[in-house]
């Protein structure tokens, strides 16, 4: 499969280094469990789920996330996080398949 769509968003919008902001990083993924039936073959799906996300800054792991198949289609993750100044935020997940996806946002404090 190619590149995913995802999306990293960040609130306020507007932060100071120091502060805590609200990440959440949002993957289409379809986050199948391997139990349901295609409905015009009638063969079941095989699983293929996110199974582990990990957020970096400036390419140093601060949270890793293991996921299994009961999570929602187009899953949703957020976490909370202290602004330490300047620089990348990245996420990267993989699923069970072993497929690898990442997104990076910079980090640009006001004062």
């Amino acid at each position: 499969m190619g590149k995913r769509k995802s999306l990293i968003k960040i609130k306020p919008k507007k932060y100071k280094t120091g502060e805590v902001v609200k990440v959440s990083f949002m993957v289409m993924h379809p986050m199948d469990t391997g139990m349901r039936k295609d409905k015009k073959t009638g063969k079941i799906v095989p699983a293929h789920y996110i199974n582990e996300v990990v957020f970096s800054f400036n390419g140093k792991p601060f949270t890793t996330m293991k996921t299994w198949e009961s999570l929602s289609t187009n899953p949703v993750f957020t976490i909370y996080f202290t602004v330490p100044g300047k620089g990348e935020l990245t996420v990267v997940y993989k699923d069970n398949q072993g497929e690898v996806n990442e997104k990076s946002k910079k980090i640009k404090p006001k004062g």
